[in-house]
């Protein structure tokens, strides 16, 4: 479905899904739920069609008074939870949509998407000179050179950017296969990973989890995006809070990871315009393909590990950056203990 196509009115029926790009609309007066906006679309969701998100929300809070959430598509049960996680993060949101009109319901719709889209433009708008500096070694001399205004040289068409985004599976050393990308013979789907999301951009087919989403790249992007560009250099010089800090961030949240990868795959692709209906860049699969792995619960233990990993790049002194304990080992045994000691004493007392 063309974004451009949709009107306000489409976006309210429950069959098209909330979670892809809406239309765009008119720049609105500036309120509260914009930078909310801002800071749940870097987050929690980027990709999403806020007003029908709202209406469809809606309307299923009525039908699971009378039915079960199982009851529900796979997308649909997704989309519910991307629903309850907006309410939850904007205390008094879901009374103001039940109070409201339909119009006023589409309204609060369309200035969260304000925030997201806003948001997703800047960055992308400020990655794309910045990633240049950080796949370029310090005093190296590229050639051809990779201009840090300019896109039409990154892609396939560069070697160092053809190398970072060809696919983990893929070997760019092979001539055949080099030549094949840059003529577009072979076309990489969303859900075709780059190497540039790996530590050092290795690859072990034997272990893919392996260095997956931990390379230095990441952390460059995602300090860049969350905390302020001076602490890319681990020496902030900001002069005003970064984006984490204005909206109370202290934890790395999965879809935030998978937002900066998404952000930094265009950054050094060749299209020029961010858009979910470009099938060359392919991003909005790209970034479901990610969530998909990240929210799937068979690979929990996975992600968790990959999460304190995470905040302690970005969040050292938090909670979020200490590992758990390991079952059955010698320390979390006393830890057991002593718990249980505490119960024990708490009904006695």
């Amino acid at each position: 479905m063309d974004d451009d196509q949709l009107s306000s009115n489409e976006s309210r029926k429950r069959g098209s899904s909330a979670l892809q790009l809406g239309p765009r609309k008119k720049a609105m007066k500036s309120d509260p739920l914009v930078s909310h906006g801002r800071h749940f679309g870097r987050t929690v969701f980027a990709l999403c069609n806020y007003p029908s998100l709202l209406v469809n929300g809606i309307l299923r809070l009525e039908q699971l008074e009378d039915a079960s959430i199982e009851d529900f598509s796979a997308e649909e049960r997704r989309e519910h939870l991307v629903f309850t996680k907006l309410l939850d993060s904007y205390p008094g949101l879901l009374d103001r949509l039940r109070e409201g009109s339909e119009e006023e319901v589409l309204h609060v719709g369309e200035l969260i998407g304000k925030g997201a889209s806003s948001a997703r433009g800047e960055d992308t708008k400020s990655l794309k000179p910045v990633v240049i500096d950080w796949i370029v070694p310090a005093g190296d001399v590229v050639v051809p050179p990779l201009p840090r205004n300019s896109k039409i040289t990154r892609g396939f068409n560069h070697p160092l950017t053809g190398r970072l985004l060809c696919p983990a599976e893929l070997d760019w050393n092979d001539p055949e296969t080099k030549q094949k990308l840059q003529s577009g013979e072979i076309a990489v789907s969303g859900d075709q990973w780059p190497l540039f999301l790996y530590a050092n951009e290795a690859y072990d087919p034997d272990d893919p989890w392996n260095g997956l989403l931990r390379s230095r790249l990441l952390i460059n992007a995602f300090r860049h995006v969350f905390t302020s560009p001076s602490s890319v250099e681990k020496e902030p010089k900001a002069t005003r809070a970064g984006n984490a800090r204005l909206h109370g961030m202290t934890a790395v949240t999965a879809p935030s990871v998978a937002y900066i990868a998404t952000q930094v795959r265009f950054a050094i692709c060749s299209s020029s315009v961010f858009s979910r209906t470009d099938t060359t860049t392919d991003s909005e699969t790209f970034y479901h393909s990610l969530l998909d792995l990240l929210e799937d619960t068979d690979e929990r233990r996975e992600v968790q590990d990959l999460m304190v990993w995470w905040n302690r790049q970005i969040f050292p002194t938090s909670s979020a950056a200490k590992r758990s304990l390991t079952a059955n080992s010698a320390l979390s045994k006393i830890r057991q203990k002593r718990a249980a000691l505490k119960d024990v004493n708490a009904t006695t007392s």
